[in-house]
């Protein structure tokens, strides 16, 4: 089967070994896939892995190595994440696997990714596509769920003012899934086209330019994945307001956390979520992620759309398979 791995170097190879589910697994067939940063990051080094790329997709399941067949034939997306399923295992006890101390990430960690034509995944982390959800919706499950984790790790009072920091994929999901759970959002960032994305759907953007920062928020999202960033989300924060970390701050320089103490500001870091409420907000027509679409590969062109991601006005690189 053709395939986008990484080994040192990103190549398309046309004749990597098509999988074999184990007990538990489902073939699937892929047949759209995004492009995510972190499968950029992972081609600079980002946690030394090797082998397919990709973790964001939709596809049809054509077999499974199980009892349970009511899968055969259904679109699903996956939970990138799976665990040991150890009964002593506490984190996959409460099926929240991204914790599990031995798990498997999808395309990140001890696990081929979702950029080949097919790929296998635990029956017990997919989860059925809506009839009326189409797949260029669908495969923004991952990202969606990430934003949802935000309430399911924090209760938002329904008068709190909230402000999401950064316009790129991370922040204008963010926004968007606030916004969708009615809660009062501001979207600051430096590029005006992706700001009227978020504004088309009701969602009140500023750009950073014209935005005087004023510590009156209950509730920051720092999305731009800079230590300015950080910095920024802290003067933005009320006094016993929440910080929410929603992007990786990966820098040397030095940081004044004195704020955080003296305002008595919660710091909340917040990655993955969970599927089904991100499913449910898609099958309601929510929101609509059809323009973050910049442009659509065929897998025969995946190093040209690694390229095209690169680029400062791309928002979603797509492959379809």
């Amino acid at each position: 089967m053709k395939a986008i791995v990484f080994d040192n170097e990103l190549k398309l190879d046309k004749n990597y070994p098509k999988p074999i589910p184990k007990e538990g697994e489902a073939l699937i067939r892929v047949t759209l896939a995004g492009i995510c940063n972190t499968d950029y990051e992972i081609t600079k080094g980002y946690m030394g892995y090797v082998g397919i790329l990709g973790h964001e997709f939709v596809g049809v399941v054509e077999e499974v190595n199980g009892p349970d067949k009511s899968l055969i034939g259904k679109r699903v997306v996956a939970e990138i994440s799976y665990g040991c399923d150890d009964p002593s295992c506490e984190w996959c006890a409460k099926k929240n696997y991204r914790h599990c101390p031995n798990r498997h990430t999808l395309g990140i960690w001890k696990k081929d990714g979702c950029f080949a034509e097919y790929m296998t995944m635990p029956v017990n982390v997919l989860f059925e596509v809506p009839e009326n959800v189409p797949d260029e919706q669908a495969v923004f499950v991952e990202p969606l769920a990430a934003a949802c984790e935000i309430t399911e790790q924090l209760h938002i009072e329904p008068t709190a003012k909230v402000l999401v920091l950064g316009d790129g994929k991370l922040g204008l999901t963010t926004a968007l899934t606030l916004h969708a759970q009615n809660f009062d959002v501001l979207l600051v960032g430096k590029h005006q086209n992706k700001l009227d994305i978020a504004e088309a759907q009701g969602v009140k953007t500023r750009l950073l330019n014209t935005f005087t920062p004023k510590k009156e928020y209950d509730v920051v999202v720092e999305a731009t994945g800079t230590a300015s960033g950080f910095e920024t989300s802290m003067s933005l924060t009320k006094p016993r307001g929440v910080l929410v970390l929603k992007s990786t701050v990966a820098s040397g320089k030095e940081l004044n956390l004195a704020p955080i103490v003296i305002d008595e500001i919660t710091v909340l870091g917040s990655r993955c979520g969970q599927f089904a409420p991100a499913l449910r907000l898609l099958k309601n027509n929510r929101i609509d992620f059809k323009p973050f679409i910049t442009k659509t590969y065929s897998i025969d062109d995946a190093l040209e759309a690694f390229e095209a991601n690169k680029a400062k006005d791309s928002i979603k690189i797509l492959i379809k398979m």
